[in-house]
């Protein structure tokens, strides 16, 4: 059996222990992949003053996959975000989060099942910000051709192999004209070219998202840039659960991170009650990947053993606190792992 080599960044916080967690669940289904630990965020930068080494960058760039845990970000201050930095230097320009509904996890929405495709390297997450005069700041969104058109692409294709119908575009380009004007013409531009098999509408973000808490059923693939998909992505997970039962994924060229798009959660760090499970999905996502880009089937066969595993506990009530359970973070791993076939 083929082994692939994965860089995994275990992050800040709760991360070392979901990270744990869900590597062992790997290991238990036989996943064929080998981990090689690195650091960023707050431990990197107590130990090479460096919130993201150049170590780091270099065995993603050699693996050209990683598993990552949560970092922390300091609001209003300190160093730039360790996420943003990462898919800027790794030109992770596609942001892909499938958010569905879960047995055992009731929500007041049944039947969700979308998943919000997000412009990953531009927008005002550019972090192109300059002080005019003490009290005045600025920040400028940046929005090209070369960055909609791809993302576009990115999302009809998507659409396309797992058999979706629809894709949504999300902007405000009722006043941003220019930046969110040419976001909304490349995407159509894309598909009307390539892809006139996929259904296309446009909806101005503010009523978008009213129509999602009505009836989140109605969506299928959500299109948006970067600022809109982070905010989105997060309300749509609401509407399953929350973060902890959401996976991520960030996709480039060349490489690509999957991590738990929920916070480092300081205040529970250490006492063995995380929710390991955003973690374990997004290595689900992983493992698909590496079938699909390497050929290689025993790693979809993890991935779907896997994923029926989690699936089984969930609905068996197999939780952790945050979902209303009582199991501990090692417990909902071993609740997993006894349901492995």
């Amino acid at each position: 059996m083929v082994t692939h080599d994965v860089v995994l960044i275990p992050g800040d916080g709760i991360g070392p222990a979901i990270s744990t967690a869900a590597t062992r669940v790997l290991a238990a289904a036989g996943a064929p992949v080998s981990f090689a630990e690195h650091h960023a965020g707050l431990l990197a930068l107590e130990a090479n003053k460096d919130v993201l080494p150049t170590a780091t960058l270099d065995a993603i760039r050699a693996t050209r996959v990683a598993l990552k845990g949560p970092c922390t970000t300091p609001v209003g201050t300190g160093f730039k975000s360790v996420n943003v930095q990462l898919r800027q230097a790794l030109d992770l320009y596609a942001a892909v989060r499938p958010v569905r509904s879960l047995a055992g996890v009731p929500t007041r929405f049944e039947g969700v099942d979308l998943v919000v495709f997000r412009e990953n390297t531009e927008g005002l997450y550019s972090g192109v910000e300059n002080e005019i005069t003490e009290g005045v700041v600025t920040s400028l969104k940046v929005c090209t051709e070369r960055a909609s058109t791809r993302i576009a692409h990115a999302a009809f294709t998507y659409a396309r192999e797992r058999g979706r119908k629809k894709v949504t575009v999300f902007h405000k380009a009722n006043i941003m004209k220019l930046t969110d004007g040419q976001f909304i013409r490349c995407a159509k531009a894309v598909r009307d070219a390539s892809y006139t098999d996929i259904a296309y509408e446009e909806l101005i973000i503010d009523a978008a998202c009213m129509r999602l808490v009505q009836d989140p059923t109605r969506f299928d693939v959500l299109l948006m840039e970067n600022l809109y998909g982070d905010v989105v992505s997060d309300l749509c997970a609401g509407l399953v659960g929350g973060l902890g039962v959401v996976p991520g994924a960030n996709i480039g060229t060349e490489t690509a991170v999957f991590e738990a798009v929920h916070g480092s959660a300081p205040d529970i760090a250490g006492k063995g009650i995380a929710n390991p499970m955003a973690l374990l999905m997004s290595s689900v996502m992983m493992l698909n990947h590496l079938a699909e880009t390497r050929h290689d089937p025993a790693c979809a066969t993890a991935a779907t053993a896997i994923k029926t595993a989690y699936d089984r506990a969930l609905a068996d009530g197999a939780k952790t606190a945050d979902l209303g359970g009582t199991l501990r973070t090692d417990a909902w791993a071993d609740a997993v792992i006894a349901r492995l076939p």
